[in-house]
């Protein structure tokens, strides 16, 4: 069987071999095992579903929310020459019929249904022989994950409906409380559990202070010219404005939310999967499921409310191994919206509490990727290297006394206690709390007097960590001691903890960016390899990543294979792929082999630009005029027209001042109005923007100074 395995792994997928426990969980998943899987983003759960369905009699059903990157996963597939279809609303009638067809007559090796569409399959699935259910994405069942999904509570039927299957449970993140009700909830409380690695080391973690932001934003993006990312956002209105923004400053940029049209945010999606839009300017309800394996970088431009979105979050980067960075802005000002939006939820205090652990992390003194993978319960022995911290180390001390201090005091409460608690205890502190508590007759009571209740909050915070404590979240979040934390009472481990610094001396931080192409000799041929990539995309109607990943791609620049058998050992080149592509990417390396004197032009293979039809001359101010009319936004109609954002709103400017029809006023806040409506009388009579741009720092982008100079203008003549 273990050939079997390799060899489909092969043809199929294009690889050697197997990542971290992917082998361990197939093989289980063969011998008809129930199982709960958590694998980080970009770690292989698919592979663990989709290898034993092609070895399984028997169609694997699919199990998944993401409706609108269901036709993604199946081309993927169909790419990768497994039979695959999907099954929702987005299909008419004689499509779904075809696919009834297709799972009576046992043509199928996997389907992907959402949720809410699964009763409308069951019929024509209890007429097929189901071999293998697969939950993706099953935070959603939890009321402890973080994207709580009504229709996913109602599957625990599936264990009893087709019994003879195993059914395996995967996501990328859960914690041990939400782990244990996925499984309840799923009626599979007794499946095993397998739980990877959480380190992604090609990711580099960095936070800084909420100031000054797009600022901030637009010098990061300096070092990631034409490549993909995501930037992260609280509310809608701030993923358009940032977006406008940075579209008006050049950059290929779109805004995506619940608050415009599904089959616009599809548009974006598509658009973003193959690589015609860079970047995405998006709330939460982006990126979960797409397997864009080239994305660079991703910001949050506000801090999430727990760290396992956030981890998520920054999965989606670097999912092809090459360095990718993430980064994080936190403020108060976040914090407090994010706690307001708790106290509204049906379990606050698991939310405050997990929110509170957030700031910790962006807080932190010590290794962030310690800290993170700490909090999924694995340990990491030394510091990671590759996040702000350990790039701009503050001062340690030897803690080991205060740490034994600590963990005595806890064991000695039988670990009921939280962090506060804990505190007053080390203090010696005689509040009521703790004379309720009766913890104040443990050996341990006030035997941290001198030091002050802020810098054991600090010092407790980063033992956390270093995960010699963990968080309780499922039990009032009492702190417990983890198997490292006894080692420091029990076999003498030594601590070391940050030295706690001033407020005046926290300042913002700055590190290096790395080069994705491995040799700059072979920079050209990458971007070659990329356009022919492009070619055949383009050609089949399929994302870029499907017919090769970047990493793919970084490993033939490294090798320049020049012979099917050279080709067929490049990492990510599967059978199929192999005889697919092959001939076009080889013929491609005898080019560069033959170039002359090693110079390779590669522009002659790049796309010819496609020529634009004439059409009849058209009103553009009123096309933009009557969008807007129809209720679409200045992101949307800039979209839809192929024109920056600025030029939308020059022409509802135009409108406005000709005519007084188009309510512009929605569109710019009342302190950016109120600075130009001060300056405008002396840039009156200048027919350039640039002077009064310049006269307020820039801060103000050229298509607002239009609209605000409108209304200004128009309040002084009717005047």
């Amino acid at each position: 069987m273990s050939t079997q395995k390799l060899e489909i792994l092969k043809k199929h997928f294009g690889y050697d071999s197997f990542r971290l426990l992917q082998e361990e969980i197939i093989d289980d998943v063969l011998a008809g095992k129930d199982l709960m899987v958590v694998m980080p983003t970009g770690g292989g759960k698919s592979m663990c579903f989709q290898l034993p369905s092609l070895m399984l009699d028997g169609v694997t059903l699919v199990i998944s929310p993401l409706i609108a990157l269901m036709k993604d996963q199946v081309d993927a597939l169909k790419a990768n020459g497994i039979a695959a279809a999907f099954f929702n609303s987005t299909q008419d009638a004689a499509q779904q019929e075809d696919l009834y067809r297709q799972l009576a007559a046992g043509a199928l090796q996997l389907i992907y249904v959402a949720p809410e569409s699964i009763s409308l399959l069951n019929n024509h699935l209890q007429q097929a022989t189901v071999s293998l259910i697969a939950i993706d994405e099953a935070h959603c069942i939890s009321t402890w994950g973080h994207d709580f999904r009504p229709a996913y509570t109602q599957l625990a039927y599936l264990k009893t409906s087709y019994p003879q299957a195993p059914l395996i449970a995967l996501t990328a993140t859960a914690d041990r409380a939400t782990r244990a009700d996925i499984k309840k909830q799923l009626a599979i409380a007794h499946a095993g559990e397998y739980v990877s690695s959480f380190d992604r080391p090609n990711i580099r973690l960095e936070v800084r202070p909420g100031n000054n932001r797009l600022t901030q934003i637009q010098r990061f993006l300096k070092n990631y010219q034409d490549q993909s990312g995501i930037i992260y956002c609280l509310s809608r209105k701030t993923c358009e404005s940032i977006a406008g923004k940075l579209s008006a400053s050049g950059y290929s940029v779109a805004a995506y939310h619940a608050g415009l049209e599904a089959s616009f945010r599809e548009s974006i999606q598509e658009q973003f999967i193959e690589d015609e839009i860079k970047i995405v300017v998006a709330t939460i309800a982006f990126g979960m499921g797409i397997d864009k394996s080239n994305v660079r970088f991703v910001i949050h431009y506000n801090m999430p409310k727990n760290i396992e979105g956030y981890y998520q979050e920054i999965g989606r980067a670097g999912r092809d191994g090459i360095d990718s960075h993430a980064l994080l802005f936190h403020s108060y000002a976040d914090v407090i919206q994010l706690r307001r939006f708790a106290d509204g939820s049906g379990n606050a205090q698991v939310q405050i509490a997990k929110l509170e652990r957030m700031k910790q992390f962006a807080e932190a003194l010590t290794c962030r990727r310690r800290m993170l993978l700490s909090y999924f319960n694995e340990y990491l022995e030394e510091d990671c290297g590759n996040c702000d911290v350990c790039l701009n180390k503050p001062d340690f001390f030897d803690a080991t006394t205060n740490a034994q201090k600590a963990l005595s005091a806890l064991l000695r409460t039988g670990e009921r206690v939280s962090l506060n608690l804990l505190i007053d205890l080390l203090r010696g502190a005689q509040n009521a709390t703790v004379m309720e508590s009766g913890f104040q007759g443990i050996k341990t009571y006030g035997a941290g007097g001198d030091t002050s209740w802020n810098d054991w909050q600090q010092y407790i915070i980063q033992m956390i960590n270093q995960g010699l404590m963990e968080i309780a979240f499922h039990e009032q979040n009492h702190l417990k001691v983890t198997a490292q934390g006894k080692e420091v009472l029990f076999d003498g481990r030594e601590v070391s903890l940050a030295v706690i610094p001033k407020a005046s001396d926290i300042a913002n931080k700055k590190i290096a960016q790395a080069n994705a192409i491995p040799s700059r000799a072979n920079e050209e041929l990458f971007l070659a390899l990329k356009s022919l990539r492009t070619q055949l995309a383009e050609k089949e109607q399929i994302a870029p990543y499907m017919i090769f990943s970047d990493a793919t791609l970084t490993d033939i620049a490294t090798r320049i294979p020049l012979d099917d058998n050279e080709f067929a050992d490049v990492t990510g080149v599967g059978s199929h792929k192999h005889d697919q592509y092959g001939p076009a990417f080889l013929k491609l390396m005898e080019d560069y082999k033959d170039a002359r004197d090693g110079e390779f032009i590669y522009r002659d293979m790049m796309p010819k630009p496609k020529k634009k039809k004439k059409s009849p001359k058209k009103d553009t101010v009123m096309e933009s005029v009557r969008a807007f009319w129809d209720g679409k936004t200045v992101q949307e109609i800039a979209t839809a027209r192929e024109l920056a954002p600025t030029t939308i709103l020059s022409h509802l400017s135009k409108r406005f001042t000709s005519h007084g029809d188009v309510d512009i006023k929605k569109l710019i806040d009342t302190a950016d109005l109120e600075l130009i409506e001060k300056a405008y009388p002396q840039f009156e009579n200048d027919t350039a923007l640039k002077p009064l741009y310049e006269h307020l720092d820039g801060k103000i982008d050229y298509g607002t100074l239009r609209l605000g100079i409108a209304i200004v203008s128009t309040k002084t003549t009717s005047v």
